[in-house]
């Protein structure tokens, strides 16, 4: 029995629908251009999709910055002194191993730098230079160029080097200061491996290692390995929030040393407001002037009391210093700068550094429970290894 006309017509139906979806499937991955183009669209991609992949790169910041990041390499001659050892089975026992000549040996240190000037002016960690004989400085398009050192500044772990060169490219800098879950890269020479970029965010702001005196450091997740000192940290827009300084380093224990050390994920920069301060100083000047009033104080304990929660305790006053001369004292609390709270060490420490030799200071607080106001001469913050 054959089938009935109707039948047929369905069973032609379906065959049509099914070889059409198939042919539609096949141009669409083969020829998806052809496809747009028979909906009657033009061929081109999709401007919301152009949107959604630039919003998913970072290559237009990279581009902007990266030319401005160079690779230093900090060269030092160290004394080795060799050793022979003594193939007499006897005075092996006796002996085993004599002294040889000091021999000389050449050391090398890696790290990152930032460009500034287009005249060849340098930023970089001052740990990443320091002793070095001989500083070179890759920059981007493979030139090398030998560095001289116009100052440093131990306080924030910063140098200043210039090179032979001009019209070079120069790092945009952000104008407000990075904020907690900022996306920010990376930039430098980790390992020596090459110039490199990593991503991430800005995890917290303020941060203090108690490396050095002024530390107001940028947190970041962004991979920060041996060799990103004195690079970039720029955001998606490619301007400089911070230069890379720091890592931190699990102390080892007896059970961290049963497994190998995985990266914690925690990075340090100091501040481009902070780093360009300096620079400019040491540009000027060659090296930073900074205020002092002459005392060591440290936060307020707890114990205190509520009513000296902020302001910080004196617990030394340096002699001939102009703390000494306005007659403050050990035990002291400073609750006020220029008529200003002081909310803690750090901050009155980078406050006091910011105020002019020879300018006047007004200090208010409290000397037990009697209240004291004195005006003060502010003298120049002395070198680190001169002591206070």
């Amino acid at each position: 029995m054959s089938p009935s006309p109707t039948y047929r017509l369905f069973a032609f139906i379906a065959r049509s629908v099914v070889l059409g979806l198939a042919a539609a499937f096949v141009l669409s991955v083969l020829a998806p251009r052809l496809v747009d183009r028979l909906r009657g669209g033009t061929g081109a991609v999709r401007s919301d999709v152009v949107a959604t992949r630039a919003a998913q790169s970072y290559a237009p910041a990279v581009a902007r910055a990266s030319p401005a990041v160079v690779n230093i390499y900090a060269n030092r001659i160290t004394a080795a002194r060799s050793a022979y050892r003594v193939f007499d089975p006897l005075s092996q026992r006796l002996l085993g191993y004599v002294a040889g000549p000091v021999i000389p040996r050449r050391d090398q240190s890696l790290g990152s730098g930032v460009i500034f000037g287009a005249d060849g002016y340098v930023l970089t960690n001052n740990h990443v230079i320091s002793g070095a004989d001989d500083i070179q400085v890759m920059l981007d398009d493979g030139r090398v160029r030998r560095a001289q050192v116009v100052g440093t500044d131990v306080e924030t772990d910063l140098a200043v080097l210039h090179i032979d060169a001009r019209n070079l490219p120069t790092i945009a800098v952000r104008e407000d200061a990075a904020e907690v879950g900022d996306v920010v890269l990376a930039i430098g020479n980790p390992a020596g491996v090459g110039k490199t970029v990593t991503m991430g965010i800005v995890s917290a702001t303020g941060r203090q290692l108690r490396m050095s005196a002024f530390e107001d450091f940028i947190q970041t997740d962004a991979a920060i390995n041996a060799g990103n000192s004195g690079g970039a940290l720029v955001d998606a827009s490619g301007e400089l929030v911070g230069i890379n300084t720091a890592v931190y380093a699990r102390p080892i224990s007896a059970e961290s040393n049963r497994a190998p050390q995985m990266p914690e994920g925690i990075g340090f920069a100091i501040p481009v407001a902070t780093a360009k301060t300096v620079l400019d100083q040491i540009i000027e000047h060659g090296h930073v002037i900074r205020g002092w009033i002459g005392a060591d104080y440290t936060d307020v304990p707890p114990g205190n009391g509520d009513a000296h929660a902020k302001g910080v305790l004196l617990v030394r006053i340096v002699p001939d210093s102009p703390a000494a001369q306005a007659g403050l004292q050990a035990g002291d609390v400073l609750l006020k700068l220029n008529g200003v709270d002081i909310v803690d060490q750090m901050d009155l420490l980078n406050r006091e550094s910011a105020l002019a030799p020879g300018s006047t200071a007004r200090l208010a607080g409290l000397r037990g429970n009697q209240p004291i106001d004195v005006n003060l001469v502010m003298a120049q913050r002395p070198a680190p290894s001169t002591g206070t």
